[in-house]
């Protein structure tokens, strides 16, 4: 089982988005930085609060939330 205690859902938070341990930094955010092609070290710099293991985990995060499940009839 996957545990993912770095991204936390609050509705005071970014309306519930998922975000990285109650800050205002939605996974989102991350997984789209580094879908663009920005590097760890490019993120971290520009989110200093951010630690490696929290990008690690919006990354997974994301890859589980696209698991792809086919269903037979």
């Amino acid at each position: 089982m996957l545990e993912f205690d770095h991204i936390t859902f609050d509705p005071q938070i970014m309306c519930g988005r998922a975000c990285i341990r109650g800050m205002r930094i939605p996974v989102s955010v991350i997984v789209g930085q580094i879908a663009h092609g920005a590097s760890t070290d490019e993120v971290l710099s520009d989110y200093p609060d951010l630690e490696p293991e929290d990008i690690r985990q919006a990354l997974e995060y994301a890859a589980w939330l696209t698991q792809e499940e086919v269903y037979t009839v």
